[in-house]
């Protein structure tokens, strides 16, 4: 079977599935939605150990908890949420508002993600009434097929239709492609290729763009804490998410301490710049990340490099050179990060914007900081969709049960990453909603003298 007539039937086969789920209540969707989250946490740990056997890369702990965490925060945040029928009505302005399915959704799948993001994205669209087709990363196909299965056997358990959820066994760029195009909405989540090619395909796209996130450290605070939670969030799955930190800013005047404090935290931390030099070469090539780089480990990345770290560092710490053009001021998907002095705050931001601008505008910062006036600075300043704050970035920045953000896998960037969203992908992006207007004819008009004041 050619690669046009296997997805012509797949989408065949999906329309059919998705004019019955069509038809579910409020009800119904949320117990096939529930079932597609449970299945994922209770097998967390043998879909974890599947992931880094094929993949090669990550943590398989961290990838245990991102699977029970995603599962269960997503689910938390989509379990009251209206997607059928009558969603809102605002009787001051005569509105109602009715949710519609988009009909089929295709999801590319990365491969530094392949369990969660095929979860994720397949519960929005479901929780919309829509059908769903994974095409998953050709080194994640095995782990990412699996998912799918389990979360069948769910749906098939209470008689929902087999076909509302599939996904591709043996993927290839050209399948992938002739996906894009046949489907009604499509979700890409990898890299600057695949988000294009998603974009270039006529089809309404969401995408993503590169992170970089900066961590700003901002005088007077616990540096301790600070610390802490920025190597948490640095190191979670050996670096792969995209929300994770990638730098620290820190004030020149403390700039010791907040080193100091690093170390105890675990940082192997480098000023020599031979040294820094070394691993700059190791873990780039060409310009670009060294794709046998991604995901390791710190002795790995050491090993690379021909440094020694010592037993237990937890990530590796680089005085950057502050030439505009320094490599380490990137994306780096590994446990590594970049320091920047600043004196004032002021220059931290614009150390930020700096790095953004080179790549990641768009996506997140963290900020470590008690001044709000700092905070607010930040947010207003940066081109960035969303600002952590006290908290580590690449665990939260996705949602939590501790933040507001919409618990997701997919961080839109807005028109800075090239992307349609400036925020976290939802359910909402996977429904249509008509509205209903009524006149409300006895509501009190201004004059055109009102209007013109």
């Amino acid at each position: 079977m050619d690669d046009a007539t296997q997805i012509k039937e797949m989408i065949k086969k999906a329309r059919i599935a998705q004019q019955k789920i069509e038809d579910y209540d409020q009800a119904g969707v949320d117990a096939l939605v529930k079932v597609m989250a449970k299945v994922i946490y209770d097998n967390a740990e043998e879909l974890a150990r599947d992931a880094i056997d094929e993949t090669g890369m990550g943590v398989y702990e961290d990838k245990v908890l991102k699977n029970k965490a995603k599962s269960k925060v997503i689910w938390n945040n989509l379990k009251d949420k209206k997607s059928v029928g009558i969603i809102d009505r605002d009787e001051e302005k005569g509105l109602l508002y009715l949710a519609k399915p988009m009909g089929v959704i295709g999801c590319v799948a990365p491969t530094t993600n392949p369990t969660v993001t095929t979860m994720c994205n397949s519960m929005f669209a479901i929780k919309g009434r829509n059908a769903i087709v994974i095409a998953p990363h050709p080194r994640a196909k095995n782990v990412s097929l699996k998912t799918v299965r389990l979360m069948k056997a769910e749906i098939a358990k209470l008689g929902g239709p087999e076909d509302i959820l599939q996904c591709i066994e043996k993927p290839s760029i050209p399948l992938t492609k002739e996906l894009m195009k046949s489907v009604d909405v499509l979700i890409a989540t990898g890299g600057p290729g695949m988000v294009i090619s998603a974009y270039s395909s006529g089809k309404p796209s969401y995408g993503v763009g590169p992170g970089n996130v900066q961590s700003i450290i901002d005088r007077g605070i616990n540096y301790n804490a600070a610390a802490e939670k920025v190597i948490t969030g640095r190191k979670f799955d050996n670096g792969i998410i995209c929300s994770g930190e990638q730098s620290v800013i820190a004030p020149a005047d403390e700039y010791d301490a907040v080193i100091d404090a690093f170390k105890a935290n675990g940082a192997f931390y480098v000023d020599d710049q031979a040294v820094v030099d070394k691993f700059r070469s190791s873990l780039f090539e060409d310009g670009h990340i060294n794709k046998d780089a991604v995901g390791q480990s710190v002795s790995r990345l050491a090993e690379l490099a021909g440094v020694e770290v010592p037993e237990g560092t937890k990530v590796i710490l680089l005085r950057s050179n502050d030439q505009d053009d320094d490599l380490l001021r990137k994306e780096k998907m590994f446990p590594v990060l970049v320091t920047f002095k600043y004196d004032s705050f002021d220059e931290a931001i614009a150390i930020a914007k700096k790095n953004l601008m080179i790549e990641g505008a768009g996506h997140t910062t963290s900020v470590h900081s008690d001044n709000d006036a700092h905070i607010e600075a930040a947010g207003i300043a940066l081109p960035i969709s969303r600002l952590v704050v006290n908290a580590p970035s690449s665990t939260t920045a996705g949602g939590s049960l501790y933040n507001g953000f919409a618990p997701t896998t997919t961080l839109g960037c807005g028109s800075w990453g090239n992307n349609s969203i400036s925020e976290n992908l939802d359910y909402k992006h996977m429904i249509n909603i008509s509205r209903i207007g009524y006149a409300k004819m006895d509501k009190k008009v201004p004059t055109d003298d009102e209007i013109w004041a």
